[in-house]
């Protein structure tokens, strides 16, 4: 465990659903009386939101490396400033993406240099790892179908080609731990919502001890 908190992460694919979860997840820890901390990335500060806005702009792109420096920026100053003062005061932290996002994203994605992105992924984590990540799996073309019958206007990253997203989906399927745990993201929300509520039930019994589902 992260300090005396607990900290949870949602991983997966463009479309896969993570958003969709984060809010029923953190009612599912209200209900319990676990009141989260509940964050995204890149974004939680003034900082990684200005961040966040350059980096999702579709009509600005931007090389890798300039690319994985702005998430990395936006990382260090959500973990400094939100996540690890939450932890040490002994909170549940809920986040939309952290660290493994970089690895799929710039790493397998992009093709960047895995001893770089790693010791820099870990400089601007504060070496801070989770202690449960839920990654979320799901084709790039199911995600893809998804987005468009929302009606979403996709962001550069979204806008990546197929090959991309295959490469970053290939990826988190190769992430194995005693802190992981893969989710079918096909399956429909509520059954989804169930079994991501189940895997932090069982990894951190004693903290949602008063439970509702």
């Amino acid at each position: 465990m992260s300090g005396r908190g607990f900290f949870v992460v949602l991983e997966g694919p463009e479309g896969s659903g993570k958003s969709t979860l984060l809010g029923p997840l953190a009612e599912r820890m209200r209900a319990s009386k676990v009141d989260p901390v509940v964050v995204r990335e890149p974004g939680g500060t003034h900082a990684a939101e200005i961040a966040r806005k350059a980096l999702l702009d579709p009509d600005h792109p931007m090389g890798p490396v300039a690319e994985l420096f702005f998430f990395l920026a936006a990382r260090a100053d959500l973990v400094q400033a939100v996540i690890q003062p939450a932890l040490a005061a002994g909170r549940v932290v809920l986040s939309d993406r952290f660290a493994m996002t970089t690895e799929a994203y710039q790493m397998a994605g992009r093709g960047l240099d895995p001893t770089m992105v790693r010791a820099a992924n870990q400089a601007a984590a504060h070496g801070l790892t989770p202690d449960l990540t839920l990654i979320l799996d799901l084709a790039p073309e199911l995600g893809q179908a998804r987005q468009i019958a929302a009606g979403k206007r996709q962001d550069r990253l979204e806008q990546e080609s197929l090959d991309f997203h295959r490469r970053v989906l290939e990826y988190y399927l190769a992430v194995k731990g005693s802190g992981v745990r893969h989710l079918d993201a096909r399956l429909p929300p509520d059954q989804l919502l169930q079994v991501a509520w189940t895997e932090i039930r069982s990894a951190a019994p004693a903290t949602f001890q008063s439970v509702v589902g």
